[in-house]
């Protein structure tokens, strides 16, 4: 009886509702845009159907201004709502509760312990009895019948052995001697080059071995060792400057018009024309 009177006194407010906005002659598209609300929630209010509406505080909201907007009470439909509010409860004795889990018995856990207790006494017996497996000793094998003709052959096959030893003692007292070691070559000397400028550059030794070659930048130094007299061409000979053995090289005079020289140095450090000709690698 309790429900049936909270759901006559919804259906009551969304009766009352209904009768005043058509009272009014008010569509319920014209009401919605009067209070600026959807229509689908004037619609949720006349058919009561709150729920749709959200938390109580907002169905209480609405259901007041759309009261005072078709000139129904306020005051009236909120103690209707309250009241149907108040009938309608939940029935707490229907909720569902979860069945309590059983408990663990004392047997399922002496049963699990014997399990384990199973498990690792096997594994120590596995490991304390494999150590214990001793290798079997093998039998002898019977020897062969053709063995006796094999050790008898044995003395034989050492005579070819201790005669090619004998040639090759006898063919080393006949072996060619060294020849003498070539004679050593000339001293070397150490070529120092500084480059205040890029400059092109090529220097290779008395037999004509390339020790340094290509375009040099400004600010770089090299070092090249080799066996004078060296030959050296350089490009921009204005940006280079020589020292052999850490003594300066003169070649000023040697230096063409457009910038280049091409001059031989000797031992002593004297630099003299030279033919331009290309060096070679190794």
């Amino acid at each position: 009886m309790t429900s049936e009177a909270g759901g006559d006194a919804v259906r009551g407010i969304g009766a009352r509702l209904r009768a005043a906005r058509e009272k009014r002659g008010f569509t319920l598209l014209q009401a919605a845009e009067k209070l600026h609300v959807d229509p689908h929630t004037l619609e949720a209010l006349e058919a009561g159907d709150f729920a749709a509406l959200g938390a109580d505080v907002y169905v209480r909201g609405h259901l007041r201004r759309y009261a005072e907007a078709v000139g129904e009470s306020p005051l009236e439909l909120q103690e209707l709502y309250a009241s149907g509010r108040r009938a309608v409860r939940p029935d707490l004795t229907r909720i569902p509760r979860s069945e309590p889990v059983p408990r663990s018995s004392p047997l399922m856990m002496l049963a699990l312990l014997v399990v384990v207790g199973a498990a690792l006494a096997g594994v120590v017996w596995w490991f304390l009895t494999l150590p214990g497996a001793k290798p079997q000793p093998v039998a002898a094998q019977p020897a062969a019948a053709g063995g006796s003709a094999e050790a008898t052959a044995a003395p034989g096959a050492a005579e070819p052995a201790a005669a090619e030893v004998a040639t090759a003692v006898a063919g080393a007292d006949v072996a060619p001697k060294p020849e003498p070691a070539a004679a050593a070559p000339a001293a070397g000397v150490r070529l120092n080059l500084s480059f205040s400028a890029p400059s092109w550059v090529e220097v290779s030794d008395a037999s004509g071995r390339r020790l340094l070659g290509g375009l040099i930048a400004s600010g770089v130094t090299r070092e090249v060792p080799g066996t004078p007299p060296l030959h050296v061409v350089l490009g921009n000979a204005a940006a280079v400057t020589l020292q052999l053995n850490g003594e300066p090289v003169g070649f000023q005079p040697l230096v063409h018009r457009d910038g280049s020289a091409h001059f031989l140095i000797d031992a002593s450090g004297r630099a003299s024309a030279a033919a331009l000709r290309l060096a070679h690698g190794d």
